[in-house]
């Protein structure tokens, strides 16, 4: 195969895909934990009414010259491969004391659950695809269970993993100039076309697959929703869970002095050499390599400017330029908080004391307007007050409400988008107790979708409460007549309105299921005064 070839444009290899979808046929009654994809069987395994496929390989292993390259589909086998284990969680270091190590670089693999009564199905169900969180450079799709969503929703669930941090998101000189820093992207475009091409052969409708996301996976659903010539056709609907694509991002050029400083961190300082010199790096050396030269939360987040994502998310909404798909959009009420619990369990402190001198930190010259905005002893602690104000708007991360808004406020002109604030202060708690509330904090909702998840792989999460159960079946509903229909509903809930004014915006919450003013709630006209180029609407 000439180099031309490996590195066809998606969209050409989407095409060729979607020729021989309708060869992938469902699986034969004889036997149901078997499936045959296009590049071999796979056998599954049936519990608990479900069908269950994982570990399923839909690229080649990105080692030797696939590092820092195109995915490339996976080999074709001949025997039933076991598809009844996740695949290798792709190379990261332990986070927060949660997430575990990894090291191998074969970790570009696929799952797949879907309902099953033993009964042939008479029609084809919905795809949820779910892109797993981690700051682009943790996480895996096994910290997710997607029983519940399959049987809840009678849908197929889709899941992945794709390469993180260094080997995922990091632009380099060096590097291919069309794909620089998207490799990790790239993948799970290949991913999705991968479900085109074979979800049918699982009981799947390939032309009615909604992707979804949060944190981290919420920000690459924007990605694919702004890169339409590199994705139109491989989703139909779109979930974006705490994550603003109207986020300000950096240049390929920009994001390349951190690879440049990971390369030096690795022995690798001459741009001419540094691709050859990275490639024969082991694993640990260049996650080593990142830690050390590589210290800020979001160091390895999308790049703007090249094919894979080729123009700020504000700009391709604000123009039209994006895939015009419904969507769900929002976030949590206290997103920040648990950020500031991590920095009180790394040694800081938050008092009234350094109160001023901590937002100036991180707002500059606008803190005095800040803190007068928001008062220290108007909330329970400086720490919950820090929080706050970093929930409502932080210029410097998408994981805030105003850029929730002011990305549903640019889509709404273009397409249908729903707002939500997940505001369940009883949501069991993401990190150990750090002396003050918490609340609604970021990732806190992803139990009431993936029961007992707990960001490992034990699913050692507590039950929810009574209440918060409750909430759950409703915000589960939602979800799944969206993926059904592209309009949420809940027999349980309430009617959830297309987000055309302020006060649209459906705060999940039990007890308080309602349509609320969330720019009112999170000050976004006093942000806005402060930030007019980033907050426009």
């Amino acid at each position: 195969m000439t180099k031309s070839h490996r590195y066809l444009s998606l969209i050409a290899s989407v095409s060729l895909l979607l020729t021989g979808a309708a060869s992938a046929q469902p699986s034969p009654v004889s036997d149901p934990a078997l499936v045959k994809t296009t590049a071999g069987p796979v056998r599954g395994v049936i519990h608990d009414g479900l069908r269950e496929f994982k570990g399923i390989p839909y690229a080649q292993p990105p080692v030797g010259p696939l590092r820092w390259a195109l995915p490339q589909p996976a080999k074709p086998w001949k025997e039933p491969l076991d598809a009844s284990q996740f695949g290798n969680a792709c190379p990261q270091v332990s986070r927060y004391g949660l997430t575990a190590a990894s090291y191998d670089e074969n970790c570009l693999t696929i799952n797949v659950t879907a309902p099953y009564d033993g009964k042939p199905a008479k029609t084809r169900k919905p795809v949820l695809v779910w892109i797993h969180g981690g700051a682009f450079v943790g996480g895996s799709s096994s910290l997710y269970p997607l029983g519940q969503l399959a049987k809840a929703g009678d849908m197929v669930v889709v899941s992945m993993n794709y390469r993180l941090g260094v080997f995922g998101f990091m632009p380099h000189p060096s590097f291919g100039k069309d794909y620089n820093g998207g490799y990790g992207l790239k993948d799970q475009r290949l991913a999705l076309a991968w479900v085109k091409k074979n979800i049918a052969a699982f009981g799947g409708n390939p032309h009615n697959v909604t992707i979804a996301g949060e944190s981290a996976g919420g920000a690459s659903v924007c990605m694919h929703l702004i890169a339409p010539n590199e994705t139109r056709g491989l989703f139909e609907k779109a979930i974006v869970q705490s994550a603003g694509c109207a986020t300000p991002l950096p240049s390929v050029a920009e994001s390349s002095k951190t690879g440049v400083k990971v390369a030096e961190a690795a022995g690798c300082p001459d741009a001419k050499t540094a691709l050859d010199c990275l490639r024969k790096k082991s694993v640990k050396d260049m996650l080593d390599a990142a830690s050390k030269a590589a210290t800020d939360l979001m160091a390895f987040e999308p790049a703007i400017g090249a094919k894979t994502v080729p123009r700020q998310g504000a700009k391709a909404l604000a123009s039209g330029q994006f895939i015009h798909v419904p969507i769900l959009n929002g976030g949590t009420r206290d997103e920040m908080r648990l950020y500031v619990a991590y920095d009180i369990q790394a040694g800081q402190k938050f008092t009234a004391e350094n109160y001023a001198d901590t937002i100036k930190a991180m707002y500059g010259d606008k803190a005095a307007a800040i803190v007068k905005q928001y008062p220290a002893a108007s909330f329970s602690s400086p720490a919950a007050a820090v929080g706050t104000i970093m929930s409502d708007f932080n210029p410097n991360i998408g994981i805030n409400n105003c850029i929730y808004l002011e990305t549903g406020k640019l889509i709404r002109k273009f397409a249908p988008v729903y707002e939500s604030i997940f505001a369940d202060r009883d949501a069991p708690p993401v990190t150990d107790n750090p002396g003050f509330e918490m609340g609604a904090v970021h990732s806190s909702e992803l139990p009431y979708y993936f029961p007992h998840f707990d960001n490992t792989t034990k699913l050692a999460g507590p039950d929810l409460k009574p209440g918060s159960q409750k909430l759950s079946a409703i915000m589960t509903a939602y979800w799944t007549s969206f993926v059904h229909t592209g309009k949420p509903t809940a027999k349980a809930g309430v009617a959830w309105a297309r987000f055309t004014r302020d006060n649209s915006v459906l705060r999940l919450e039990p007890g308080k299921l309602a349509a609320i003013d969330a720019s009112r709630e999170h000050r976004c006209e006093f942000w806005k005064s402060l930030y007019p180029k980033i907050l426009t609407q």
